[in-house]
């Protein structure tokens, strides 16, 4: 239970933020067992859409990165699409442009390996930066 003393001690809108991760990333996990992805994003593109931005005191880009891969280490299995799909429902609620990216490629066994990411105006807000250049991207899909 030290992570939850941890969790309170963070100031309010850190804490709000990091709680808001662990729940929005644990939903998603537990949505990708149950549904189709593109139903998945349907469902939280309306979530997003319903929440309405005050315009101050939301949380910036690197907060919210922050905050994503804080709740990952409490998530079990919560893999990059998860953190990909928590990190734009998040980016959207608090105003930014965020673009789900997903790039594959093949590992010298030759299987097929996939990996998710989020970009906000150009800019890699979730997912390892480091390795992404080993990826040809996919279209990218609409919100």
């Amino acid at each position: 239970m030290a992570w939850l003393r941890k969790i309170w001690r963070l100031p309010a809108p850190d804490r709000f933020l990091l709680l808001q991760a662990i729940g929005l990333l644990a939903a998603i996990r537990v949505g990708l067992w149950l549904l189709p992805l593109g139903a998945l994003r349907r469902l939280l593109r309306r979530a997003t859409e319903r929440r309405t931005t005050s315009g101050s005191g939301e949380p910036s880009k690197r907060r919210i990165a922050w905050a994503i891969a804080s709740a990952q280490r409490l998530v079990p299995r919560a893999t990059c699409l998860p953190q990909a799909l928590a990190a734009q429902v998040l980016l959207a609620r608090s105003g930014y442009a965020a673009d789900l990216r997903i790039g594959v490629t093949k590992t010298l066994e030759g299987e097929l390996e996939a990996h998710a990411w989020v970009e906000s105006e150009g800019e890699v807000v979730v997912g390892r930066i480091a390795e992404l250049a080993r990826y040809a991207r996919l279209s990218p899909a609409p919100w």
